[in-house]
């Protein structure tokens, strides 16, 4: 399916007439189109998230009702442009998203529409654990190892022996889950998952950074490459 459909208009239109231009522009985000997330959508919703009147419960409850769409192509952009405010938007979006008991329940979830549907609800699956996962994170750590200052000074090399004991299983953690995705080349096929591949690809770049200085702090040496940590 490709192009804005009847169902999309709609929903736009109604939350145009409710006043709620960020729910509005959740919803221009997660169309039906086999595309990724419209960039100027994604701008507007990470400025929406600094904008200390915007309402940050009321923005998540909108991308989770999203979520919530029987397409995969609804579902799969929705979690994207969640994982792109987890990554760029204010720092209270993602705190609100460690603040829920729970986040995204996808695990059986499955479009049964087509065989493109079949491939790609399995990678929504992954990717909603590795959401999951990033949110625990926070809200073990009250931080976000993408977010912190990595390097010498950086918050993994500071930090306590007794954190850093806590914190480097909930990272691996993330990496794991992140890995976990494993996607193929065949399988990057449309643009709705390579925009997702490129945010995954950018925070495991983060995550092992972050465990490498963790390392580094416990051990006082470098680690592995980090194309040891891909499956073979």
């Amino acid at each position: 399916m490709s192009g804005q459909t009847l169902t999309d208009r709609i929903a736009a239109a109604q939350y145009t007439l409710t006043g709620s231009e960020v729910s509005r522009a959740v919803c221009k985000a997660t169309t039906h189109e086999q595309t990724a997330p419209k960039k100027k959508h994604l701008e507007y919703l990470i400025q929406a998230t600094q904008d200390s009147n915007v309402n940050i419960p009321q923005m998540a409850d909108v991308l989770m009702e999203r979520v919530g769409n029987a397409s995969w192509v609804v579902v799969f952009k929705a979690l994207i442009t969640t994982h792109h405010l987890m990554v760029h938007g204010n720092e209270r979006f993602l705190q609100f998203l460690g603040s829920r008991n729970t986040l995204f329940n996808l695990m059986n979830f499955l479009d049964k529409t087509g065989s493109h549907g079949y491939d790609m609800s399995t990678f929504i699956r992954r990717y909603s654990r590795y959401l999951n996962e990033k949110a625990f994170a926070y809200r073990q750590m009250s931080f976000d190892f993408g977010r912190v200052k990595k390097g010498a000074d950086g918050a993994m090399r500071t930090m306590s022996v007794e954190k850093l004991l806590k914190g480097m299983p909930i990272l691996q953690s993330n990496i794991d889950s992140l890995l976990d995705f494993e996607v193929q080349p065949k399988d990057l096929n449309n643009g709705v998952i390579n925009s997702c591949f490129l945010l995954l690809f950018k925070d495991l770049i983060k995550l092992y950074a972050c465990y490498n200085d963790g390392i580094i702090n416990l051990l006082g040496e470098e680690v592995l490459p980090l194309a040891d940590f891909f499956p073979s």
